[in-house]
């Protein structure tokens, strides 16, 4: 049975692609078949994967547009199990196209479940740094939303607002749709960030990952190099703890099932 999932915050700069990419290359190295769905315009999940956005034939806005297959514009990545569909500028042209389109938050569900069920053990979707059609796409698509946060007042301040859009889109599209939120980013020296942790794990225990992905320059560093950190820094500590997010998130979805 597929899990998918969307990475997803209206905040920039918490480690949403960062988190997508190494989830989905941890989650590989524990013998799960994992596709990666690249829905920002700026294809970072897709650079840090070295491709060339601007070189790519084939991209997810036509199977979005319904004139191919999501498998057929995929590709292997360096991790073996790990697949991408790859992501252009073209996004920021279709969102607008989508639009008003009868049915047009359905499309992603719809190359999805054309797929088959079974055929990815695991889909993880970026999703852009704002609410619009692509998002809602993703976010009808899912069955769980990752909310990745960094432990700061703003930060704080836009989750309660988006559990808010979680409540319309359970009301509107996607009725099953769960959410969890991971804090990324965190400087255990902060006494702010140990204090912000602190009333979120008392605030938010039932959707809160254990897991806490801390500040590692390493996890910066490797996209530069197309390679998920597995790969660029297999030992360091975001390495360490986003395979203990894998497992955490493993065993969450054995114990539902």
């Amino acid at each position: 049975m597929t899990t998918t999932i969307a990475v997803s915050n209206q905040k920039g700069g918490v480690a949403k692609t960062t988190t997508c990419l190494s989830l989905g290359a941890c989650l590989a190295e524990l013998k799960q078949s994992v596709l990666l769905i690249d829905l920002d315009p700026q294809a970072n999940l897709t650079i840090s994967l070295g491709l060339r956005p601007e070189n790519l034939r084939r991209t997810v806005d036509e199977a979005l547009l319904g004139n191919t297959s999501l498998v057929s514009v995929s590709r292997e990545s360096p991790v073996f199990g790990l697949d991408i569909v790859p992501a252009n500028r073209m996004l920021i042209v279709l969102d607008k196209i989508l639009y008003g389109r009868p049915g047009y938050q359905f499309h992603l569900k719809k190359g999805l479940d054309t797929m088959g069920e079974g055929f990815y053990d695991y889909v993880l979707i970026d999703c852009p740094p704002s609410f619009g059609t692509l998002t809602l796409n993703a976010l009808t698509a899912a069955d769980l939303l990752i909310i990745p946060v960094q432990c700061d007042y703003y930060a704080a301040y836009s989750l309660r607002h988006f559990m808010k859009l979680v409540q319309q889109i359970r009301e509107n599209t996607n009725p099953w749709l769960t959410y969890r939120v991971l804090v990324t980013m965190y400087d255990r020296r902060n006494k702010i960030c140990r204090v912000i942790l602190e009333q979120m794990q008392r605030g938010l225990d039932r959707v809160l990952f254990t897991t806490v992905i801390e500040v590692d320059t390493k996890l910066r560093e490797s996209p530069v190099f197309g390679q998920p950190i597995t790969l660029y820094a297999p030992t360091t500590r975001g390495t360490q703890q986003y395979r203990a997010l894998a497992q955490e998130l493993m065993n969450h979805d054995r114990h539902k099932s």
